[in-house]
């Protein structure tokens, strides 16, 4: 491709409102430009990319078996009512009606739609398993649409489903999708992993994310030094204490904290180690009050909090709640000398394990120190894992300890089980003559999303830095001063030519630009591989050559270039 007849938007600078890398270098690259909140167009460099990127995904679900189809993004309420997701899905999904008052929405994914087709079409377990998946343009209308096309409201996502006769062959299939993914991220040339996850709003019995491991990650990923393990922070157990509890070492004592309600400052106020205070957090669940404690250095795991029996659906409990329940004001409270027939108290397993430690009197501009089970309160009513794992903690499956790395959410896989076809009456006729519901599994990848994954993992202060995989253009070809040098133009379209005819995607940027413009373009583009011909080199019979991640540039004789731009392809 010559740049003269390409479409290179480049940008001196990024509009304000862009944060994140990605954002601002996908608008100063040419990839992307905005249209609305969370709304955007892709320009021709944003679509090469976007192309690459879809045809490994196409490639690797067909070698898995996968069968494509296209469904419409537009869905009939009654679908997703019979599963109860029309009202469970809330404000992000985009609903509309049609002109006799229908109601639709703008599909945010297609489970419903893809059970319809089955429950219609597959008949038999002789027609199972089955997996049919599309690359299709989904809307989901976020709260706050933010970082470019990391939180878009409308993107572009491969989803496929799976169907099986059992829950062997479920998983399976579940399994096949994991190892299809594993190979779609490593093709693509990202550095990622793949992390237990909780199901969320799709649901299931089990669930993977590929994270994109990106600084700027809005996830936290737990992952073992010791062994494979990794899971979402939000499903990563935090174990008990191996050491039992110690024995009471100090008289309880309240003493005054004026004004000092947390436990950072009640630590500092009394010279003492903030993992020896115990948060009280005040929920509401089940017409009932619950101070959930944690450590005063840990944080409360929302995910894990709702799944404690009694806790689902929880909220945070009014003043006008915590008052009746606890007789204190929020920021003073403890277990000490509480109604339990007002409130229930869940510890998590670090608080059930402590002594001696300093909490809450229940009475604004008081604490106690030395506070222990079973001498000073009744234990917990229950002991549940509720916390956010930290750096040194044990790993679950017992080897090594954990660490805590950012990452962005590419690809999802799920087990979803009979849920959805149970809800809607999808079943085919067992190899015994009778009906069953089949066994679903549902698998999504962000196409747009990678895009942005792969430059916030992959760029520096002067641009993108594409892995080849994903690159609009594998290699630029920068001549320097073509229109006044006929041997530059000569050794510049010789070079172009050979390349392109041994199938290597080239950029002859014929524009006629500066020299600094030109390579300050192939930069900010973040082509891997560029190779620039002036005049002064080819007087000596070399031209430069240089990655884009190689600090400075390799002088080759130009009789090579080609081989040598060839063989760094290979590595």
């Amino acid at each position: 491709m010559r740049a003269s007849q390409f479409f290179l938007a480049t940008l001196k600078e990024a509009p304000q409102e862009a944060e994140l890398p990605s954002h601002k270098l996908m608008l100063r690259a040419g990839l992307i430009r905005k249209l609305g909140s969370g709304l955007y167009s892709w320009l021709p460099t944003g679509m090469r990319v976007l192309h690459k990127v879809e045809r490994i995904v196409r490639e690797e679900m067909d070698r898995a078996g996968a069968l494509e189809v296209i469904m419409p993004p537009v869905q009939p309420a009654e679908l997703w009512q019979e599963t109860g997701r029309w009202e469970l899905y809330g404000p992000m999904m985009l609903r509309i009606k049609d002109r006799a008052e229908r109601e639709f929405c703008y599909a945010p994914t297609a489970e419903e739609v893809i059970t319809d087709i089955a429950r219609k079409e597959l008949k038999s377990y002789r027609q199972l398993p089955v997996n049919f998946y599309q690359i299709q343009t989904k809307f989901r209308d976020e709260i706050r649409p933010r970082f470019g096309v990391l939180r878009a409201r409308e993107f572009s996502m491969k989803d496929a489903y799976s169907f099986d006769a059992d829950e062997a062959g479920m998983l399976a299939s579940y399994r096949k999708m994991y190892d299809a993914y594993t190979r779609i991220f490593t093709r693509l040339g990202l550095t990622f992993r793949p992390v237990s996850a909780d199901t969320g709003e799709i649901g299931g019995v089990a669930s993977h994310e590929f994270q994109v491991l990106a600084d700027s990650g809005e996830d936290q990923i737990a992952y073992s030094d010791g062994s494979d393990f990794a899971a979402n922070i939000e499903q990563a157990e935090a174990l008990a204490p191996a050491a039992p509890r110690a024995a009471p070492a100090s008289p309880m004592k309240k003493d005054p904290t004026p004004g000092t309600s947390t436990c950072e400052g009640v630590a500092k106020l009394w010279g003492e180690p903030l993992a020896r205070t115990v948060k009280a957090i005040l929920l509401y669940a089940n017409h009932r009050v619950h101070m959930v404690l944690i450590r005063g250095d840990h944080t409360l795991n929302e995910v894990k909090t709702g799944k404690v029996h009694g806790l689902k659906g929880w909220r945070w409990a009014s003043d006008e709640e915590i008052l009746a329940a606890a007789g204190g004001p929020a920021g003073y409270l403890g277990p000490i000398g509480l109604d339990r027939a007002k409130i229930t108290v869940i510890a998590d397993r670090t608080v059930a394990a402590m002594s001696d430690f300093i909490c809450g009197a229940n009475e604004r501009d008081f604490h106690l120190r030395g506070a222990n089970w079973g001498r000073d309160c009744p234990e917990p009513d229950l002991v549940a894992d509720v916390r956010n794992v930290v750096p040194g903690d044990p790993s679950p499956d017992g080897k090594g300890t954990l660490a805590i790395v950012r990452g962005i959410e590419v690809g999802h896989v799920f087990a979803l089980g009979r849920r959805y076809s149970e809800a809607m009456g999808a079943t085919f006729t067992a190899e015994d003559g009778t009906a069953k519901p089949f066994e679903m599994g549902c698998y999504g990848i962000g196409v747009t999303r990678i895009v942005g994954a792969a430059i916030e993992q992959n760029h520096d202060e002067k641009g993108i830095i594409w892995p080849d995989p994903m690159a609009p253009f594998t290699v630029a070809v920068i001549p320097l001063g073509m229109q006044k040098s006929d041997a530059v133009m000569q050794a510049a379209e010789s070079l172009y030519a050979e390349l392109a005819a041994a199938g290597v995607e080239v950029l002859l940027d014929d524009r006629g630009e500066r020299p600094g413009v030109m390579l300050a373009d192939q930069e900010l583009i973040g082509i891997p591989h560029r190779v620039v011909i002036g005049e002064r080199g080819l007087k000596e019979g070399v031209v430069e050559y240089q990655h884009r991640r190689d600090a400075e540039a390799t002088k080759v004789p130009l009789a090579a270039a080609a081989a040598h731009v060839r063989g760094r392809l290979a590595t």
